[in-house]
């Protein structure tokens, strides 16, 4: 959520910072809502003190023996106060109403180290690690080497479910599981606690990371207010709900494994085959909560966590910052992490590390102070896959492959899967 004080002050920021968003929002309306909002409020004070001393009034005139006419004049006195104060805080509800959604639905601010650009043809690479292996056959993708080893089942997944499920069997079950281990042990072993968070979640804590109002229709509902989740992120994020937290601790750096769920209501016709987009997957996922001045500094070592992993087990990839057309909702500044797909013959993302300074923060009531007698300011909160788990799987499948249809297990997963090959 965006600071109304900022707005006001900064109009024009906030226009320029939407523009290079791809996003042309007048704020006249939002501006002459605030104002008029300020204005009601400062005439219901007023309306308030004037209340408090008629009714100090009705108490001196009885002291002083005043006939009933003349407190009953004093009395209807007050009655038109209260209804004067009823009608305007309606006014004010509807208001504040109107502002509160147009706070919630626009996007962060781009940080200021953020690319300018329109989409993701103009985000800009940082670097790369590896080098893509070279194959003295056509490389099969990952959908057809899972189903040649009975590993991966889109078939029974889809008649049981729908599109975009699949079935893991036997060593591929196993990978699965393999990977994920082996991604908290060594998140945990460079520091992160471990959490284990719930799949379910309210409206209130959709709202705090900023996945409500604006993207409900990707969301899974379970009822009117309880959501599944799309990532860890947001149940591990809203352990600090409003809260006032011991800038001493700062930061706090989690990690945690969730099965994610995600509509994918804006991705139709996009990677619909094998396991890049689906409906149900497993992550590994990165969250911090930090002081402003420490946030860019997080990132950085986020984004090295999440690169980490995929350096133990080998995998070529390049890290890319996203431009401001490309930017996430809630993100200031966003990595991605994109690991080569031997099949797509291209980088494909498999991590996201972004931090979203204050933005959530101000939407959660997250704050923290150094003192007890300081003020408390909003944190920053960063997050980041530590990493995607199906596209790993995939990713695995694509680049160890072998010519006679057999896939070598990365050194570092053979003591998570005790065996150094499918087949």
């Amino acid at each position: 959520m965006l600071d109304i004080k900022r707005i006001r002050q900064n109009p024009e920021e906030l226009v320029s910072a939407l523009k290079a968003r791809n996003k042309n929002i007048s704020l006249d309306e939002f501006l002459q809502q605030d104002e008029q909002y300020r204005k009601l409020i400062a005439q219901v004070d007023e309306k308030k003190a004037l209340r408090n001393l008629t009714s100090k009034k009705i108490g001196q005139a009885k002291m002083k023996g005043a006939d009933e006419s003349e407190t009953a004049a004093i009395m209807e006195e007050m009655r038109k106060l209260g209804d004067e104060i009823t009608a305007l805080d309606a006014d004010i509800a509807e208001l504040n109403a109107a502002i509160d959604l147009f706070v919630m639905t626009v996007p962060n601010y781009p940080s200021a180290t953020t690319p300018i650009g329109v989409d993701e043809s103009e985000n800009i690479e940082q670097r790369r690690w590896g080098t893509p292996r070279e194959f003295a056959w056509e490389p099969k993708p990952h959908w057809d080497i899972g189903t040649d080893l009975g590993i991966l089942d889109f078939d029974t997944a889809a008649k049981i479910s729908g599109a975009r499920f699949t079935f893991y069997r036997g060593l591929g079950a196993r990978l699965e599981r393999a990977i994920i281990n082996f991604f908290l042990n060594t998140h945990v072993a460079s520091g992160y606690d471990e959490v284990y968070p719930p799949y379910m979640v309210t409206r209130a804590t959709m709202t705090g990371t900023g996945q409500l109002p604006k993207f409900e229709d990707d969301a899974y509902k379970v009822d009117k207010d309880t959501f599944l989740i799309p990532t860890a992120e947001v149940p591990v994020t809203n352990m600090y709900r409003e809260m006032i937290l011991d800038g001493a601790k700062l930061p706090i750096r989690h990690c945690a494994y969730s099965t994610c769920f995600r509509a994918e209501a804006g991705s139709a016709g996009r990677d619909t085959r094998g396991l890049i987009r689906q409906h149900q997957f497993n992550k590994v996922e990165m969250v911090k909560i930090s002081k402003p001045e420490q946030s860019y500094e997080e990132l950085e070592s986020m984004t090295a966590s999440a690169e980490q992993v995929l350096q133990l087990l080998e995998l070529p990839y390049r890290v890319i910052s996203l431009c401001t057309g490309d930017l996430g909702f809630s993100a200031a500044k966003t990595y991605d992490v994109e690991v080569w797909m031997p099949s797509y013959g291209r980088y494909v993302e498999i991590s996201s590390c972004s931090n979203c300074e204050d933005f959530q923060a101000r939407r959660a009531g997250i704050r923290y102070r150094d003192n007890p007698k300081d003020k408390p300011q909003f944190v920053h909160t960063l997050n980041g896959s530590g990493v995607a788990v199906g596209r790993t799987v995939a990713a695995i499948l694509e680049n160890y492959q072998n010519d006679d249809g057999t896939v070598t297990i990365p050194e570092a997963l053979v003591p998570y899967m005790g065996t150094d090959i499918i087949k």
